[in-house]
């Protein structure tokens, strides 16, 4: 009786842990290819590349570049461009960070920060409004972060960019 328990408990386990490794790729696997609408007033703010800030874990992941927009007619953008990809998990949201080089989770928890909301797929073009209440000039960072565990999956730290 004690086997069965013990076996029908690690089976559960198991089977919530992978459902949740696998649930993104099922349902989430389809590439985002949002695209900028043409506008001649569009300024480039700031661009930068997300890296793999911990080359040892295999999961949390990513790469491909974000440019960030002023529209010109008041508001601002955050770019994700065609080549971006993260590793799938749950909850991954995209935040303006005020530290330059955020490499670990205690990096990104001492940093102000802006939440621009949640990817829609974990890789392609994606476009994210920024809050007009938002001050461009004191973020140095965009970061992909998991909100539901807490883990730091992307940065890529911001250039001053020029015209575009």
């Amino acid at each position: 009786m004690k086997r069965f328990l013990f076996g029908g408990i690690l089976g559960c386990l198991f089977g919530f842990a992978l459902g949740i490794f696998i649930y993104p790729f099922w349902f989430l696997n389809e590439a985002a290819t949002e695209q900028l609408v043409q506008n001649s007033a569009r300024v480039e703010i700031a661009k930068g590349e997300f890296i793999h800030a911990n080359p040892s874990d295999p999961v949390h992941y990513g790469k491909g570049h974000v440019t960030l927009f002023n529209e010109g007619d008041g508001r601002k953008t955050v770019h994700l461009a065609d080549d971006f990809q993260v590793g799938p998990g749950p909850a991954f949201h995209v935040y303006l960070v005020d530290h330059t080089k955020v490499r670990t989770a205690a990096d990104f928890n001492d940093a102000n920060k802006v939440d621009l909301g949640k990817i829609r797929a974990f890789r392609g073009s994606q476009i994210f409004p920024v809050p007009a209440s938002a001050d461009m000039s004191t973020f140095k960072s965009v970061v992909v972060w998991c909100k539901e565990f807490g883990v730091l999956i992307s940065p890529a730290t911001l250039k001053k960019g020029n015209s575009s």
